[in-house]
């Protein structure tokens, strides 16, 4: 791994390495706390010897006493010593192997003096302790040094510095602790973070992706948490991150294959809860957005979603028309967004997988190909069920969804290995619920959503025109736009006499050119509510539920 690889899960994982921290930290100051506060008092021996006349022997007596400063440093930490010193205080609650611990000796090289320190809960007890423990080993160091025929003493020790009252503890360091603290927890949390990046196993970017599905990506949806209240977008009016993803996947949907781009699609997942239905059903409004005639399918005839976010009836559908029930005119239902019907799951069937195998279904998926420009189909998941595999099989292929950081590299590769052995086209990946954060995400949104003169200059342009003469104007955009678009595919009809087909050639639908004008009492008049459809129908009439056709299906 490089270093940029590093900064690379630092970045990703920053909150294991914050909590690590934070946890060492706090960890660190408990223990501080929870520690008895521990006081030392220290007093300095000074060990010498008889003076010598000469140069030499002066010399020697140096080195006899350095000699017994490193014996000494061993008495002082004996138990002989603390049990002297404590029968001197009259201490009982403290034996003498417990007071030789508390006891530390030291002496500097080449010197004749030792530094005794005694430790203790008690700041007064400790200088006692200490005090009357030098007293003590001046006695016995006179003793041991003291011939048995009598005599001077060979080295003699001198109390050279008594001990005081500590004021300040010596343990806990509350500072150092929590400085290690911190050190070890930034330690311990790259550690983790870096752990657990190479043991997470699901897909969070395009290459992963790519490399798993062996096609492109189609698009990458972020993570939106008002889709968990309302799984459509409203694409007229929304202008967010989620709106331009999606809008961004309708381009690319149309350079999948130039020549014959896909229109049966089913959107799949792996597993369920990756956001295949919501991104099925703003894919369709999208579609819907930019002019076509679309149709949301509710393939998912074990756990239907689409009719309860659209607000449509599920009860009748798709499963009404495979087992012969209805007929497709009687359960096809307007949405509420212009361009967009949906064909509900219907009642759940005992077999969703021989009804979606079943040649009714094919005959079906043909004859909404051939009222619609598109049809959307909203599957079930590829691992647990076959439905999906058995639809994308009779389609122009799947989209198959990939949420972000849930979805594993096993399940989408199994995902795509279902989907490859049924001889589905699998048309693209999709990554989903993708973290919405960084700079550049706040910048587009504060561009597109905090712009007031944007819009209130979108408000002035869609307010209602004064009423007056209307030009027929045949030379706008949206008037090149409606000429220049291909009319979807319906079966040839023979030639139907009267007024309204005498410019009709026999086998063509006829369709007469008509001037956009924004004037709206024409457009009421141009839009009839019969719920037929004009001039030369399908063998599929309109749906017969009472409601108004929707403009584009009057073309």
């Amino acid at each position: 791994m490089e270093v940029h690889d590093y900064l690379r899960i630092l970045q990703a994982r920053w909150k294991i390495v914050a909590v690590t921290t934070v946890v060492a930290v706090l960890g660190a100051l408990g223990a501080s706390l929870l520690t008895t506060p521990i006081y030392q008092a220290s007093t300095r021996l000074f060990v010498s010897t008889s003076s010598g006349a000469s140069v030499n022997e002066i010399y020697q007596g140096n080195l006899f006493s350095q000699q017994r400063v490193a014996s000494y440093t061993k008495l002082l930490t004996g138990t002989t010593l603390a049990q002297r010193t404590l029968d001197r205080l009259g201490l009982s609650d403290v034996t003498p192997s417990q007071l030789a611990g508390k006891v530390t000796a030291s002496s500097a090289p080449d010197t004749v003096l030792v530094d005794v320190k005694v430790d203790d809960e008690s700041p007064e007890r400790a200088r006692d302790l200490a005090n009357a423990l030098s007293d003590e080993f001046v006695v016995m160091a006179r003793e041991l040094e003291t011939p048995e025929n009598g005599g001077e003493p060979t080295a003699r020790v001198v109390v050279e510095q008594h001990a005081d009252t500590p004021v300040t503890p010596v343990s806990p360091k509350t500072k150092r602790n929590l400085a290690l603290g911190l050190a070890v927890g930034v330690l311990l949390g790259i550690a983790l973070a870096v752990l657990r990046d190479r043991l997470d196993n699901t897909v969070k970017d395009r290459k992963t992706v790519e490399e798993l599905a062996g096609t492109g990506l189609v698009g990458t949806i972020p993570l939106d948490k008002e889709r968990q209240e309302h799984a459509a977008i409203d694409f007229q009016e929304s202008n967010s991150g989620s709106a331009e993803a999606y809008r961004e996947m309708r381009t690319n949907l149309k350079f999948l294959d130039v020549d014959n781009p896909p229109r049966v699609i089913v959107v799949t997942s792996a597993l369920p809860a990756e956001g295949k239905t919501t991104t099925a059903i703003n894919t369709a409004l999208v579609l819907a957005e930019a002019g076509h005639s679309v149709v949301l399918v509710e393939g998912d005839l074990r756990r239907p979603r689409v009719s309860k976010y659209l607000g449509v009836v599920g009860d009748v559908g798709f499963s009404t028309v495979l087992s012969g029930q209805a007929g497709l005119e009687d359960v096809l239902q307007p949405s509420q967004y212009e361009g967009l019907w949906v064909l509900a799951s219907g009642a759940l069937p005992p077999n969703p997988s021989e009804l979606l195998g079943s040649e009714t279904a094919k005959h079906v998926i043909d004859h909404l190909r051939a009222r619609f420009e598109y049809v959307i189909i909203d599957g079930s998941p590829v691992l647990p069920v076959t439905d999906s595999v058995v639809l994308a099989a009779a389609t122009d292929g799947a989209l198959l969804i990939a949420r972000h950081g849930k979805t594993t590299r096993e399940q989408l590769s199994r995902a795509v290995g279902n989907l490859g052995s049924a001889g589905a086209h699998l048309l693209g990946t999709i990554i989903t619920m993708t973290p919405n954060k960084g700079r550049g995400a706040y910048e587009y949104r504060y561009y597109y959503e905090s712009d007031e003169s944007a819009k209130k200059a979108t408000a002035a342009a869609s307010a209602p025109a004064q009423p007056g003469p209307v030009a027929q104007t045949t030379g706008g955009r949206r008037y090149r736009e409606e000429q220049n678009r291909p009319e979807p595919y319906r079966p040839e009809q023979p030639h139907r006499g009267g007024p309204d087909h005498d410019d009709a050639q026999p086998g063509q639908h006829y369709r007469a050119p008509q001037a956009y004008t924004a004037d709206p009492a024409y457009r009421e008049q141009a839009v009839p509510t019969a719920v037929s459809r004009p001039v030369a129908p399908s063998p599929m009439q309109g749906p017969r539920n009472g409601s108004v056709v929707d403009p584009g299906e009057q073309r």
